[in-house]
């Protein structure tokens, strides 16, 4: 059973590579909108744990600006070193100007 919870606007999310982080039940979530649409992944980099929404988004990519590690934003996928396990993505439904996510 999904479970969307609302958890940013449109306009907190806005531009081609915007990074915005936010909770959605208690589960630490970054937004990003690349080549225009919302995508939503945990905030935590899979390689040492730092948060997602510090990075920056690239060619579909977000990267981790601690050790340079890069997930793919559509499925959360590590595409580069030193990060080899992907991170959690959440399906997304914008609704209204409004972006929810499914944490279940």
């Amino acid at each position: 059973m999904a479970d969307w919870v609302r958890v940013a606007s449109l306009g907190e999310c806005e531009g081609e590579g915007c990074v915005h982080a936010t909770t959605a039940n208690g589960v630490e979530v970054v937004l990003v909108q690349s080549e225009g649409e919302i995508f939503a992944l945990e905030d935590r980099c899979s390689h040492q744990d730092f948060p997602l929404s510090d990075g920056e988004v690239e060619n579909g990519t977000i990267e981790c600006v601690f050790h340079g590690a890069r997930f793919d934003v559509r499925t959360g996928k590590a595409v580069q070193l030193p990060a080899i396990r992907p991170v959690k993505s959440y399906p997304v439904e914008v609704r209204d100007d409004e972006i929810y996510v499914d944490v279940s």
